[in-house]
């Protein structure tokens, strides 16, 4: 199990005071460190982007925001082939299906994209999945579920659960291995992996792993560092605030813990976690402090903050090299968990 080595923060007015403090990284996870830069060429990118212009994310519609996803998204590179890629439907989800050239019966994992639960798609997440699958050497089920503000709160969490348990009783039609079974997701996504696998442990699903990427755990945006990054890193808190109005319009309670996982009272038994965030991320501290519960709850937990990083580092392919080192991280641990046992 990873340890967590240095007092993580608590949400809330009546936290006990925390002053955040940069975290090295390594195989025990968080530990207390020396500042590190933020790295050289994520600052390069964000300066042309800021010499680019054009409007915020909290300044335009969510039409819009899609297609500044979709833009960005580009910046992930050439997407790799995969053996067999299908489009289909499960439990009235649209999903995508890859399979990789690999075993007969390869482990399965549900994949939850990123966007604040108003902006991405199948298509803005497509490159990150491919290298999941050949890398994990896992047939994964990317969901495209319901987007706020045109659907709020629960839909998304609603079609994250209902493809999971499709999945779990229904995985060898996929040409899988449903015994060996993920979740995983980034941002948003990793907020609904979250959910699933809380959802997956009260249905009896026997989850192998939950991958989450930077997630959203706190709807509340009360932890420090959505003070600290919340500004100048591509994610910001007006954005975090754009998309919890929109997530949150149909009257959900930010702190309901099928919004935000932080809050669900028992984690025990929930499937072992990995956890990414980086150094330079609005969510850096409630991804860390998810992880912190899950650790206390008796979960194994592999926990690593990447320095010198922000917010959507995982899909800057043609940006940094880090991003691959991730992304290699990430599909070594699914191989573990998900191997034949």
């Amino acid at each position: 199990m990873a340890v967590i080595g240095c007092d993580l923060p608590s949400p809330g007015a009546d936290a006990t005071p925390y002053a955040p403090r940069r975290i090295t990284t390594g195989s025990t996870g968080f530990r207390e460190g020396a500042v590190v830069p933020l790295d050289p060429a994520i600052e390069t990118m964000l300066g042309q982007l800021a010499a680019a212009g054009g409007p915020s994310l909290h300044d335009v519609t969510p039409a819009e925001g899609r297609e500044m996803l979709r833009m960005l998204a580009l910046l992930e590179g050439e997407p790799e082939p995969v053996d067999h890629v299908e489009d289909r439907e499960i439990a009235g989800v649209p999903v995508r299906v890859y399979r990789p050239a690999t075993e007969a019966a390869p482990p399965i994992l549900v994949w939850y994209h990123g966007g604040g639960w108003v902006i991405g798609d199948l298509e803005t997440t497509d490159p990150t999945v491919r290298k999941l699958a050949n890398r994990a050497g896992a047939l994964v089920v990317s969901v495209d579920y319901r987007l706020a503000p045109e659907h709020p709160h629960p839909a998304a969490a609603d079609d994250a659960v209902a493809v999971l348990r499709w999945v779990a009783d229904n995985g060898g039609a996929l040409g899988g291995d449903p015994s060996r079974l993920a979740v995983g997701g980034d941002s948003a996504g990793g907020n609904l992996a979250a959910v699933a696998a809380v959802a997956g442990r009260d249905d009896g699903i026997a989850l192998r792993h939950q991958l989450l990427v930077y997630p959203v755990t706190d709807a509340t945006l009360s932890f420090p560092s959505m003070e600290e990054n919340g500004e100048g890193y591509l994610l910001t808190k007006a954005s975090m605030e754009w998309f919890t109005a929109h997530y949150l319009s149909g009257g959900a309670d930010p702190k309901d813990p099928r919004v935000s996982p932080y809050y669900v009272d028992d984690l025990t038994g929930v499937a072992p976690a990995h956890v990414l965030t980086a150094e330079f991320d609005p969510l850096r501290d409630e991804g860390e402090a998810y992880a912190a519960r899950l650790q206390e709850a008796g979960v194994e937990v592999h926990a690593r903050r990447y320095d010198g990083m922000i917010h959507g580092f995982f899909a800057l392919g043609t940006i940094t090299p880090v991003a691959g080192e991730a992304v290699d991280d990430a599909a070594a641990g699914l191989r573990a968990a998900l191997a034949v046992s």
